[in-house]
């Protein structure tokens, strides 16, 4: 096993000392702020205190087989909101109407785990009927941002010939410019119902909710006759759980806890582009 350690600033003393908890027989440097613990030991008692260490010097620190490689993953899945962009879509356009703070408080509540998703959308998504549809293409327009690392993440994973999926709890309406923005193979998302320019409250056919998504990943990867073990998923709320935990790596990204404790990879410092140094 390799530990990767890596943060936005690195300090060498920091590295030493955790890669000796490890029992790391050597340690290489992949670029400034990025180090490959060699031969280290992997048992959950080093992992907790590696994490621990890890957690206080700013650093992401993650055990992986040393003989993987980007090769071994023929498919990225993604989730949108907080994860591929900074965002969470529905309480920005919630903004325009006054009310991101009752809807940003129900997201928050789904993405821990607490609120069933589905119903969380669909109460959400009510409290912005009436609200002039023009408020979508604001909330892309001036609010919208991708997460640090992704276009390079994206650039990477495409060269090296893998196909990207965006499967989100959010709307169409962003997903689409994402697949059209990235060059994106894949989308699916949920669809805002909109009569006379105005948002209904309600969403149209059925809602992408934890299921679905772990349906999707399935989806597209029959349709690629790949196993989903050969899919990296990304994620940071628990209706990303079940996707990830039918992927062969799974990636939390600057996650709620209940998503970092069950992840393979758990990104908190480092931006997407992070994922490319586990394989470098």
């Amino acid at each position: 096993m390799n530990l990767i350690l890596q943060g936005l600033n690195t300090d060498r003393n920091a590295i030493d000392s955790i890669a000796a908890l490890a029992g790391a027989e050597r340690i290489a440097p992949i670029h400034a702020n990025a180090w490959r613990c060699e031969g280290v030991q992997h048992f959950a008692e080093i992992k907790a205190k590696v994490d621990a260490e890890c957690l206080a010097a700013q650093l992401d620190g993650t055990f992986i087989d040393g003989a993987r490689k980007l090769s071994d993953f023929k498919l990225v899945a993604m989730d949108m909101d907080s994860t591929l962009i900074t965002i969470e879509c529905i309480d920005e356009i919630a903004d325009m109407q006054g009310l991101k703070p009752q809807v940003a408080e129900i997201t928050e509540a789904a993405m821990r785990g607490e609120i069933e998703f589905r119903e969380s959308l669909t109460r959400r998504v009510a409290l912005l009927k009436g609200l002039d549809a023009s408020a979508l293409q604001r909330v892309y327009d001036e609010r919208l941002k991708l997460s640090p690392g992704a276009e390079k993440m994206l650039a990477a994973v495409q060269a090296a010939g893998l196909k990207t999926l965006l499967v989100s709890g959010g709307f169409t309406y962003f997903t689409d410019r994402m697949k059209t923005r990235l060059s994106l193979d894949y989308t699916h998302s949920n669809v805002l119902e909109i009569e006379d320019g105005k948002l209904t409250g309600r969403v149209v056919g059925g809602i992408v909710d934890a299921d679905e998504k772990k349906n999707t990943v399935e989806r597209v990867c029959a349709e690629l006759g790949i196993s989903p073990l050969q899919a990296i998923v990304m994620g940071d709320g628990a209706n990303d759980l079940k996707m990830m935990g039918i992927s062969g790596l799974s990636v939390a990204f600057r996650a709620k806890p209940v998503v970092r404790a069950q992840a393979d990879v758990a990104l908190n410092f480092v931006g997407l582009d992070g994922v490319l140094t586990l394989f470098a």
